[in-house]
C-alpha cells in the first residue's frame, strides 16, 4: 500500500467533521473537537491495509459512533505519559 496523504484532505472534509462534532455535542459529548475526531478517524483508518479514497474518509467520519470515539479517548489516556519514568520529585502538600 502506498503512503496515505490524509492531511491533504483535512480541509476538504472539514464540513463533515464539523457536522459530526455538532452531532456529538447534541448527544452530550460537549468536549468533542474537530481535531480529536480527525485523529480518531485517521487512527482507525491507518489500521486497515487497503488504500483509502476521500469518499471512504468522509464515510468513516460520518459513521463514527460516540462509543468508538470514547473508546479511542480511553485507550489514549491509558497510553498517556508514564508518570513513573519522570525524574522530577513529586511534592505532596506544602508545609
Amino acid at each position: 500500500m502506498g503512503e496515505q496523504q490524509f492531511d491533504v484532505w483535512k480541509e476538504d472534509v472539514m464540513p463533515a467533521l464539523t457536522s459530526k462534532v455538532e452531532e456529538f455535542h447534541l448527544l452530550g459529548y460537549d468536549r468533542a473537537t474537530e481535531e480529536e475526531l480527525w485523529e480518531c478517524v485517521i487512527a482507525n483508518l491507518k489500521k486497515g491495509k487497503e488504500f483509502v479514497r476521500i469518499h471512504h474518509l468522509v464515510k468513516a467520519i460520518l459513521t463514527l459512533k460516540a462509543t468508538d470515539y470514547m473508546t479511542w479517548l480511553t485507550i489514549g489516556a491509558y497510553k498517556g505519559p508514564n508518570w513513573f519514568e519522570t525524574e522530577e520529585e513529586i511534592k505532596f502538600g506544602q508545609n
